[in-house]
């Protein structure tokens, strides 16, 4: 079945149909979305900020500066 053959129909549903026909399609495209951007079995590097002190040390300073700005 066509788009164009479906809307008419998808008009005359109730609200609460209309709403589950949302929620349906919403849920499919999560988990398009899903399958097209993580592989079952394929290994994937993720950031960690262990051990990343150089990025702590810049957070530490900008929440420094900002607890100045407030104090002032």
């Amino acid at each position: 079945m066509s788009v164009t053959e479906l809307l008419p129909s998808l008009k005359t549903l109730s609200r609460t149909d209309k709403l589950k026909v949302m929620q349906f399609l919403a849920q499919e495209l999560e988990v398009e979305e899903e399958l097209s951007l993580l592989q079952s079995g394929k290994t994937y590097q993720i950031w960690s900020p262990l051990n990343s002190h150089k990025a702590a040390q810049t957070l530490s300073a900008l929440l420094e500066s900002e607890q100045q700005v407030r104090n002032d």
